[in-house]
């Protein structure tokens, strides 16, 4: 496989011991591999975990402090020591590598968006590996990330990344326990698979936030706009290295069709929509049709719900409620509501902007 850029996600466990303490060894073969892709070319993004871990060895807390204010000081703490060592290990093979923290809301607005999809593409050239994080210090209860799979997630939507590697410490999705000796390795599953999910056991990391239901949407959500995601074990020697050279044990998500960076955005913000659009049966059939491709018009519009401004993201729903898909307004909802059911009318969403959910 020839990925020119690929977004690499390090979990807790990965990077921790039994104890939650950080393993050196394992995080130092982790970066040999990085600089390996590197010096052969390919762009790389890390979202490294292990803040928390590394604060955990540093620093004793209080019991009386809630879990968040307990994660906040941890991660404070053991930010500056996971990047002091990332730092010495890149040294190591004339590398640099750069802090970038991160929070829900630099994603769900498009301009705060852009300018970090600018950063980190510029981050990206030459000798530099950008290392996110989510920015535990300021992030609550509402506005963190699942955990560091949705950041990853909307990391490689952002730079466009070519592939997506999940590392944890299980082979990928299993078909039973992964302790079970009748579980089987999946190693392929579409954009579209809905059947594989019913595989997986309602259970957590043991230091990390998520698990494998997670795990699962996030890599099908990043196939299905046109990244190839894999989950693998990232203790195995040299899992990076194996999986871009196509000789590896994990489960890959086969990327579905390229999509826009615009689009992309929608797809990854659609609960971030001000308002929606009840659309009626000849509307849904057009935009759906595999045929041509459409722009949705006031025409086929049933009724608006909520008010919206021009560049506000929209949630598109048939007349029975069910989502058809996503798309940034043309218009505000003021101009727009005159306009309904009338023909010959400029686009509500134009398909440039529109992003369809449709189930498989």
């Amino acid at each position: 496989m020839q990925f020119k850029s690929v977004v690499i996600k390090f979990g807790t466990n990965v990077l921790t011991r039994e104890d939650g303490h950080l393993d050196l060894t394992n995080i130092s073969h982790l970066v040999d591999q990085v600089a390996a892709l590197k010096k052969a070319g390919v762009a790389v993004v890390l979202v490294s975990s292990g803040a928390v871990g590394a604060g955990r060895s540093m620093v004793s807390i209080p019991p009386d402090l809630s879990k968040i204010v307990r994660r906040q000081v941890l991660s404070a703490v053991g930010q500056v020591r996971l990047m002091e060592i990332y730092r010495g290990l890149f040294e190591n093979h004339q590398l640099h590598c750069a802090q970038v923290l991160a929070c829900k809301e630099d994603f769900r607005d498009r301009t705060h968006y852009i300018n970090m999809r600018n950063c980190l593409t510029s981050l990206m050239r030459d000798t530099v590996v950008p290392i996110v994080n989510e920015n535990d210090v300021i992030s609550i209860s509402e506005l963190m990330f699942t955990d560091n799979d949705e950041l990853a997630g909307l990391v490689a939507a952002m730079i466009n990344a070519e592939a997506l590697l999940i590392l944890s410490t299980v082979d990928g999705l299993m078909t039973g326990h992964p302790d079970h000796p009748d579980s089987q390795l999946i190693t392929t599953i579409s954009a579209s698979d809905r059947k594989s999910k019913s595989y997986i056991l309602p259970s957590k990391s043991s230091f990390g936030r998520g698990g494998m239901q997670t795990k699962f949407r996030i890599a099908q959500k990043a196939a299905k706009v046109g990244i190839d995601t894999f989950i693998a074990n990232g203790r195995r020697s040299n899992i990076i290295v194996d999986i871009l050279q196509n000789d590896y044990i994990g489960t890959h998500f086969v990327a579905g069709t390229k999509l826009s960076n615009v689009k992309k955005w929608i797809a990854y913000y659609d609960q971030a929509h001000k308002g929606k659009v009840v659309l009626n049966a000849g509307a849904v059939a057009a935009l759906t049709s595999s045929e041509e491709i459409n722009s949705l018009l006031p025409v086929g519009v049933v009724r608006l719900e909520g008010e919206f401004q021009k560049g506000d993201l929209l949630q598109l729903l048939d007349e029975q409620g069910r989502t058809v898909g996503y798309g940034i307004a043309q218009y505000s909802s003021a101009i727009a509501m005159p306009l309904l059911g009338q023909k010959g009318q400029k686009p509500l969403i134009h398909y440039d902007y529109l992003y369809l959910d449709l189930p498989h």
